[in-house]
């Protein structure tokens, strides 16, 4: 993590919560954060690279991070570049260790990453608010059916976490994204605001306010988001958003933790006793270290997931099929059979992880 708020306390927390969350997920890894008290967009990416190059070699130098030792992942204000420049920093200093790869997650595909790590946090907090939908006896008593379709979503925070969940529950969960808030403000959106035209317009202004149609909330009024009118709220900025001072204006009926830790346990009291579903961030931002996990494995393994058996699958799937068609002398089309004798890539295995 690359923040200005980045203290010995936070890391401390931190490396708490990821020990509780791999074991709620069944990682078999253990626990821990890292840190850099800076605030990353007030330096050039070449500092950038100096700052995660030097931070490497003190690790690499105490002994502190290594594939069986502690892999570091992208946190707020990293990315796939950092964890590149971890990577090369610790192989240069490494010397023969094959399994240099395996120091650290997070890493770009063509730099042994693994396809569907960037995307995966978001889409694990898919996941998890699509399951907890799916389960019609706690959605009885909010007052809605059962599943995602039609209910509508407000996003603290359209970081990755929260650019990819409000993305992937939009166009695979059929939610309607309501309200956004951000560093600048807040908008709000009744009848639905296509979250990939307001990326799209935020990546050509700098800022998500003034989109068209939207009632806007300038910077000082920006908290507002917590409290606008929706089904689902995800916060996936940063921690202690929902607090004892406006847990009880928040109106709506899911809280969804995609950030770590944003509701105190004093609000999170209020908020259960209104009646509503708290889902917990240990268990719904799990899905970045799953698939860490996984890149981990791939690293280790020194082979691309499907590469094994891919093949082996669609040729076993078509001859099924083609046994089918000659026993009951009836054929089925070509777009259909490429569908179902289809093997698994390395994504379709990721996401089924």
């Amino acid at each position: 993590r690359y923040s200005n708020h980045v203290d010995k306390e936070e890391v401390m927390a931190l490396a708490t919560l990821m020990t509780y969350k791999c074991a709620i997920v069944d990682v078999p890894f253990g626990g821990a954060k890292g840190g850099v008290k800076i605030n990353p967009w007030d330096y050039t990416a070449g500092q950038i690279e100096k700052i995660t190059r030097r931070y490497t070699a003190e690790l690499v130098k105490r002994n502190f991070i290594g594939p069986s030792i502690d892999v570091p992942a992208p946190d707020y204000g990293t990315g796939a570049r950092e964890m590149a420049w971890i990577y090369d920093t610790y192989r240069t200093l490494s010397g023969t260790d094959i399994d240099a790869a395996g120091c650290v997650t997070g890493k770009p595909v063509n730099q042994n990453g693994i396809r569907g790590r960037t995307e995966a946090t978001g889409r694990g907090v898919f996941y998890g608010i699509r399951e907890a939908c799916n389960v019609a006896e706690d959605m009885k008593k909010l007052g809605m059916s059962a599943g995602t379709n039609g209910k509508t979503m407000v996003v603290q925070g359209l970081g990755n976490v929260g650019a990819y969940t409000a993305q992937i529950s939009q166009d695979e969960g059929g939610i309607v994204i309501v309200g956004v808030g951000e560093v600048e403000g807040a908008i709000y959106k009744k009848d639905g605001i296509d979250i990939h035209d307001l990326l799209k317009f935020r990546n050509e202004t700098g800022s998500i306010l003034n989109y068209p149609g939207a009632t806007c909330y300038e910077k000082k009024d920006r908290d507002i988001v917590m409290e606008f009118e929706c089904d689902i709220l995800v916060p996936a900025a940063l921690e202690n958003q929902i607090t004892i001072k406006n847990a009880h204006k928040v109106k709506a009926k899911i809280i969804a933790e995609a950030a770590n830790g944003p509701t105190t346990s004093e609000a999170e009291e209020i908020l259960i006793d209104g009646g509503k579903i708290v889902i917990p961030d240990l268990y719904l931002n799990a899905g970045g270290v799953t698939v860490s996990y996984f890149e981990w494995l791939k690293n280790l393994s020194h082979m691309r997931f499907g590469r094994m058996e891919k093949r082996f699958n669609q040729n076993a799937f078509d001859n099924l099929l083609s046994t089918v068609e000659s026993l009951t002398g009836k054929s089925i089309g070509h777009k259909e059979r490429s569908l179902l004798v289809k093997g698994a890539d390395e994504i379709d295995l990721v996401r089924s992880g």
